[in-house]
């Protein structure tokens, strides 16, 4: 049996802020999904390369106006940020804050791969956490340049009375632009391991990675650059993630790096212990490629083909909603071997929509198409297909005030609502609908397509030049959408979702 080959990066996909664990010959990923759900994604592999999505931490992470779409803001860029993923006596741990409710949650399960987390919440935002278990206590340590500890109760529900609660150290500030975050924490060999990312300021400088290390947790930390590189790619910075072992004791980090549009894409990559550091890359550089010591296998795609043919009202892992949706909105089963989405609420853009169904995309290039029957549809009623961000493009049917159907292709105003930028009328009832992206080299540029046949392409708007913005904190996202403008009670049917990546 050949060996696996890692191939980097391992997806030209957002998969941010990563940790990764392995328990016995598994090994398994946390990610950021931020407004998506369900959220908190789980991903396992048994090679390292051929990673799946098997889960979710939670359907639903707050169930207020602001996560439903309710509010008229939404929560972009906010909800579940940078994970901590752990094991410890059985039981496996994840925890992260939420900035917009000012909560530091903590879930927990004996079964990774099935779920049934159990919730906790502390009050305050422990940014960037990361969960150290040292022998019978345990440890959140997070911060941004001033770092901080803080010990929780055993069974991590809440914050220890009479426990350590201090600053744990000062990183840098002088040359530095982003101090010290994103912290992983490890025991290992004696010491005590806190890996962060930082940033320096002036010439030619990216964010790379750091290690401080002490033989005392509480006591004085040395500290090292143990990786800086950008695989050559517009000197943008691999870095921010965790380290791990093989069963074999061989070592690797899983780092991330920012891919413009496409969003923050993961890279694997060897480990070496050097006088006690471990060092990531081969001669401190990225590479392309490597052979491992575990068998190839295959996994399912991160982005998926969808025929809607499901007996039950359950979705693939690889679809997202954009924040909460209304389960009231949507259905297979009503049409069996549709997706059919309702409107129930009244908006005026695409990023206030309830019920929007997205995947991620990926580079260098993809594509992704659909059939909408619009016969339901009703006056001031918008559906379509999207490429999501704060910079969004949709194209897709709008229905006028006295019933007429024009196919249209939109962005962003500039305040969130819907510049219209080309629009022509349509007879038809079943139309096309594609939008192409192109994310090389970070072109970033995405085109609208529609169709009677599914055969003959016709351009539509402009070319949308996409771009990551903080606001969103998130690659670019395909999305199926129907919202209501005037009046609600009208559908649309989806035939299908098809999805090519080159």
């Amino acid at each position: 049996m050949s060996n696996a080959i890692v191939t980097n990066p391992i997806f030209w996909s957002d998969i941010p802020d990563v940790d990764v664990i392995r328990v016995g010959a598994a090994y398994y990923m946390v990610s950021t999904s931020m407004h998506t759900v369900p959220g908190c994604p789980i991903m396992k592999s048994e090679n390292l390369v051929d990673w799946e999505i098997i889960g979710y931490v939670y359907d639903t992470l707050e169930d207020n106006a602001a996560h439903n779409l309710l509010d008229e803001k939404g929560i972009y860029g906010q909800g579940q940020w940078a994970t901590s993923l752990r094991y410890h006596n059985d039981t496996f741990y994840v925890c992260f804050s939420s900035n917009d409710m000012n909560q530091f949650y903590v879930f927990q399960t004996q079964d990774i791969e099935n779920g049934n987390w159990k919730r906790s919440t502390i009050e305050g935002i422990y940014h960037d956490p990361a969960l150290l278990f040292d022998e019978d206590r345990v440890f959140v340590i997070y911060g941004c340049g001033d770092v901080r500890i803080t010990e929780l109760t055993e069974d991590l529900t809440a914050v220890k009375p009479g426990g350590v609660n201090q600053l744990l150290l000062e990183t840098p500030k002088e040359g530095i632009g982003l101090r010290c975050e994103g912290c992983h924490a490890y025991k290992l060999n004696g010491y005590y391991y806190l890996l962060f990312i930082e940033w320096p300021t002036g010439g030619n400088q990216r964010r790379r990675q750091i290690a401080y290390r002490s033989r005392e947790l509480l006591g004085e930390y040395e500290r090292k650059i143990i990786f800086d590189d950008d695989m050559g790619y517009h000197n943008k910075g691999i870095a921010q993630g965790a380290i791990f072992d093989t069963p074999d004791n061989e070592w690797y980090a899983m780092l991330f790096q920012d891919h413009d549009a496409v969003g923050r894409i993961p890279y694997i990559l060897p480990v070496n212990w050097e006088e006690a550091w471990p060092m990531i890359g081969v001669d401190g550089k990225a590479p392309k490629e490597f052979e491992t010591t575990m068998p190839a296998s295959s996994h399912s795609p991160l982005v998926i083909s969808d025929e809607f043919d499901h007996k039950e009202n359950k979705l693939a892992l690889n679809w997202q909603w954009n924040h909460n949706p209304d389960n009231n909105l949507w259905s297979f089963v009503k049409r069996p071997g549709y997706l059919r989405l309702e409107t129930g609420h009244l908006t005026n853009s695409i990023l206030q929509a309830r019920n929007t169904l997205t995947q991620r995309t990926e580079g260098p290039t993809c594509t992704g198409t659909t059939l909408m029957d619009i016969t339901n549809m009703k006056p001031g009623d918008h559906a379509g297909l999207v490429a999501l961000q704060n910079t969004f493009g949709t194209v897709g049917i709008q229905v006028t005030e006295n019933g007429e159907n024009y196919i249209t292709m939109c962005v962003n105003r500039g305040d969130g609502s819907e510049e219209i930028v080309e629009k022509k009328p349509i007879q038809e009832k079943h139309i096309h609908l594609k939008i192409e992206f192109n994310f090389e080299d970070s072109i970033d540029i995405a085109k609208f397509y529609y169709s009677s046949n599914g055969e003959d392409w016709l351009g539509i708007g402009k070319p949308l030049k996409m771009k990551y913005t903080l606001d969103h904190f998130m690659g670019y996202r395909i999305g199926l959408f129907n919202y209501a403008t005037t009046q609600i009670g009208g559908y649309v049917d989806f035939a299908y979702f098809h999805y090519e990546k080159q």
